[in-house]
This record gives structure tokens, sequence and C-alpha cells, in this order.
């Protein structure tokens, strides 16, 4: 608030309160008003969130016995309190008055260009109006501080994985007893944080809530992992049909089955894409990428062990680590 709002602006008559009234008044009168004003109970209507800022500017002033001394000087300046004359005999100029403010006469002022060095009237109210290094107006005159937002909240919440890739809305808990219910939005990651606006420490009467920067860790599933947008399963497969091909289902995280084929000869290892399987988010949706798994058979059938020992005797020779050793002495 810029201090020549304390020349225009008549914050009892804002407030509603009497010029002589104690501290005690004036906060219970801003209370009571503040709570008929708040936007929350005036939904829509941009005269009662007007009044709202008026009031707050006003108890800001009122309830800060420094600056409602210096305001009750200003406004006493400009209506009738003193009257400013360019001095002279007989007359009360401004020397009149600021000397009594300053502590006596050492102080003069003059409305002429000409003539001696004399202290300007807007270095003087600069002076008067600062607070504390507050920024200053054009014109020469400093702003006292207005209402201040109130301080940003750090929280930490865990989801579960299909929470975090789906999205939910959850009901935390603060740490003065209240609750905060919220939209966590699709496709949040382990670790990343949210800026929830508003819904932080209150602030200074007239001034907005901080913020709440939440942090979500995302609880591990059993099947599914997580590669950016991309979700990811590994996916067990039989020798045989690794070796001779096969379509085989894989499971998604929406409960449903899709099927893949899976080409003769595929090795473990191999990675199959599913298109549009995988985490929705405003900027796309990934896949699914799932993880060939060969899976070595631990007892075998007679027939079985009789096709394998075959199998192990047309493949006499062939040394699948000869490549290996050749590229380790690269």
């Amino acid at each position: 608030m810029a201090s020549q709002d304390w020349f225009e602006k008549d914050f009892y008559a804002i407030l509603g309160v009497p010029k002589d009234a104690d501290e005690a008044t004036i906060k219970k009168t801003y209370r009571k008003r503040a709570r008929t004003l708040h936007p929350d109970q005036n939904a829509n209507d941009p005269k009662a969130e007007a009044r709202f800022k008026d009031i707050g500017e006003a108890y800001a002033v009122l309830s800060d016995p420094q600056q409602r001394q210096e305001y009750d000087q200003v406004r006493a300046m400009t209506h009738g309190g003193a009257r400013f004359t360019a001095g002279g005999p007989g007359g009360g100029g401004f020397q009149d008055l600021f000397g009594g403010m300053f502590g006596g006469p050492g102080v003069r002022f003059s409305t002429s260009r000409g003539g001696r060095e004399e202290a300007d009237l807007q270095d003087l109210l600069g002076g008067l109006f600062a607070q504390g290094g507050a920024g200053g107006y054009p014109g020469g005159y400093a702003g006292s501080r207005g209402p201040r937002k109130g301080p940003d909240v750090q929280a930490r919440t865990t989801l579960g994985f299909r929470q975090a890739v789906s999205g939910d809305t959850v009901t935390l808990t603060t740490g003065e007893g209240g609750s905060v219910t919220t939209r966590i939005p699709a496709g949040v990651k382990d670790g990343q944080k949210i800026r929830l606006r508003g819904k932080g420490h209150r602030g200074e009467p007239g001034g907005e809530s901080g913020d709440l920067i939440l942090q979500v860790a995302v609880e591990p599933h059993p099947v599914f992992g997580r590669d950016g947008d991309h979700l990811t399963v590994d996916l067990p497969v039989t020798f045989a049909e690794a070796a001779l091909g096969a379509t085989v289902a894989v499971p998604t995280l929406t409960g449903e089955q899709v099927r893949v084929k899976v080409a003769p000869g595929t090795p473990s290892g191999r990675v199959l894409r599913i298109k549009g399987r995988g985490v929705v988010t405003p900027h796309g949706t990934g896949d699914l990428l799932a993880k060939v798994q060969v899976v070595v058979p631990q007892r075998l059938t007679d027939a079985a062990r009789e096709a394998l020992e075959k199998l192990r005797v047309d493949e006499d020779g062939v040394d699948p680590r000869a490549e290996l050793f050749v590229r380790s002495k690269e």
C-alpha cells in the first residue's frame, strides 16, 4: 500500500470504528467484517472481494501502534489539523507543523526554488513514511508494507502405483489439525513435487494464503514398473515358445489382457512393444514394454529330456560364447 493512500483513505470509516477505538475494538470489528466479506462466503462478488481487501489494508495500519500514530499525523495535515503557507510573519508555515513533529525548529521548509538550500517536502515525507527499507514510490514517497502472503508448507504423501499412474483424489492432514483434499494428476512420478495454490499457511489480514508443496512417493508394483511414460513388465515364455514362436497373453495395468506375437528364435531380454498401453498424460500416452524372460524348466519328463538330448547332439560344435571371447580382447 502506497503512503499516498494514507492521504486519501479514511481507514477508520472503512473498518467501521471510531477514531478513538482501542486495539481490542479494532481487532474484534475486523474479524467480524472479514468473516462476512471473505471471498469464500461471496463467490463471484468482486465488490465484496474489493471491500475485503480494503478492510485488510485498514486493519494492517490501525492494528500497528506505530503506523497508526503516523497515519493519524498524516490525516491531521490534510483535514484541518494544520495549515500550509509559504511562511512569513504571523503565518503557521511548514516549519511550525513539522518542527513539532520532529522535535524542534531545526528543520525548515521552503516553497521557492531559489535562494538558500532548505529541506524538500518530498524528502521529509519520504523519510516519514519509510518503514525499515520499504520501496519508494514516485514523487519521493515511500510505501508501507502491505499484507503479506502466507508462507508455503512442505508435505509428503505416499501413493500406490496404480493411484500415481491413473490419478486420484486424496485427503491430507495438515500440521494444524485440519485437512486438505486435492486431486493428484495422472502420471505423477516417484519423488515429484506438486504445488497446490492457496493450500499453505494463511497470510496476514488481506493477504493471500501460501502454497502447499507436496512431494509424492510412489509404492512399487509387484508386476509393473515405470520408464518415463512407459510401463514395463517382465514376460515369461517357455523355451519352446521362444524357440518355435508363439502368440502369448500380456497383462495390462487396467486389468485387460492383450496378445502379442513372439517370433521364432526370440532370445531372453528382447523387448516387445505394445502401443498405447502405458501412462496417460496431458502430453501423450506411453507404451507397455514387455521384456521376454525365457523360463528354464526345473523338472523334465522323460520325453522332454530325450528331446533335449537330441538337440544337444544336433548343436554339437556350436559355441554361443565364441563371439563373447573374441570381443573381450578388443
